[in-house]
């Protein structure tokens, strides 16, 4: 059986890469992360089973039977000085359960599922359903001026073989990820762990704000055109908007000229928005463009609001959440995961499911995330036994 002590064996050379006093940092294409696949490669030689890099990055630990194969998958990389478990804990179980499974599975690491280095999150899995706009991501530069180009490159992953990536698909029957919550939701289950309905339907919006800089001191309010104040009112009406069952963030914004004595001129802001349903998102969106108009009338400044980027969610496999529920130990309703995983990736073309294995901190991509491994090895042995119903 799947013991705390079997993943905290497998975790013992992992948890040491790019750990710090501050966090854990393993970014894509960076040392961090040729190290993690270094331990990837012992992990799996130990688990009997063969390794493999596809035309993504991906690592692919496989078994000696022919395939399609059914595949327990998450990630290797991490936000900057985020926590020990994000991902990590995914691939960790996938090899607790390929080790013990009487029929052959493999283990996937994807490749940059965090984006936190190219702001390029889900890439991996992106590049095998065929998603990624590959010409657009190469050319992205990090803070160092580095193209992700020449980063996969040095890497040793060619670049110019992205395209080729979704032929891999064809080696997946269906993928089961295990990640740890990044909510409290399971904790008020009082459950180890939760099967996933589907992910929450996600929307960013980018708006320009364009005011005119004055003095911060002579400038009386009813002549200013005030970016960054009409910025704020539209931030704090985004979250009015959103209602309970969503939520709004004002993740990033940019102002100009930035000075502590100078009227903001302009000012470049990222909204995020997620809600069970994408029906919410839309009366969310409506929503914000009135408030884009009404700005512009009662403040002077001009803000042009786009959608950036729309994913209307995902509902996993039906047969897939009724094997995990099935082996569950203790019934747990399914949840609605507001966070992006591979797995609702991958959900577009083949059967996928996913765990959520209780955070009782409740804190995701800072080092104060807590799992307690008697908690993920029974999410191992819930997908361990949803696994032999499904092959």
């Amino acid at each position: 059986m799947i013991g705390a002590k079997d993943l905290a064996e497998l975790l013992l050379d992992l948890e040491p890469i790019g750990r710090s006093e501050r966090g854990t940092t393993r970014l894509a294409w960076t040392s961090e992360d040729e190290a993690t696949g270094a331990w990837f490669e012992r992990a799996a030689s130990d688990s009997g089973l063969r390794t493999e890099r596809d035309p993504a990055g991906n690592r692919w630990a496989l078994p000696e039977a022919p395939g399609p194969w059914w595949a327990v998958a998450s990630h290797l990389d991490s936000v900057r000085e985020g926590g020990r478990f994000d991902g990590a804990l995914g691939v960790v179980c996938g090899f607790a359960i390929a080790r013990r499974s009487p029929v052959p599975l493999a283990v996937i690491a994807f490749a940059d599922e965090e984006g936190a280095r190219y702001n390029t999150p889900t890439f991996g899995s992106r590049a095998l359903v065929g998603a990624l706009h590959v010409e657009d991501v190469l050319s992205r530069v990090d803070a160092d001026g580095v193209t992700l180009g020449d980063a996969m490159r040095g890497a040793g992953v060619n670049p110019r073989g992205l395209d080729g990536a979704p032929a891999w698909l064809d080696r997946l029957r269906g993928v089961i990820e295990l990640h740890i919550d990044q909510s409290r939701e399971v904790a008020g289950l009082a459950v180890s762990c939760a099967p996933v309905l589907g992910l929450a339907a996600r929307m960013r919006v980018e708006v320009d704000l364009s005011g005119a800089a004055d003095h911060a001191g002579t400038t009386p309010r009813g002549e200013r055109r005030d970016a960054l104040l009409a910025a704020a009112r539209l931030i704090v009406r985004a979250d009015e908007l959103a209602g309970p069952e969503m939520v709004s963030t004002a993740g990033r914004i940019l102002a100009e000229p930035n000075a502590p004595t100078t009227v903001a001129s302009r000012v470049r802001l990222w909204l995020d928005a997620r809600a069970p349903q994408p029906e919410q998102l839309d009366a969310w969106w409506e929503g914000l463009e009135l408030a884009t108009r009404d700005l512009e009338a009662t403040t002077g400044v001009a803000v042009r609001a786009s959608v950036a980027s729309l994913n209307r969610g995902i509902t996993f496999d039906e047969t897939v959440r009724g094997a995990l529920s099935s082996a569950a130990t203790r019934a747990a309703p399914e949840i609605v995961c507001f966070a992006g995983h591979d797995a609702g990736v991958i959900a577009q073309r083949r059967p996928a499911g996913m765990v959520l294995i209780r955070n009782a901190a409740g804190v995701s991509h800072a080092p104060g995330e807590h799992v307690d491994l008697e908690d993920a090895a029974a999410a191992a042995r819930v997908v361990e036994a949803a696994l032999e119903v499904l092959v």
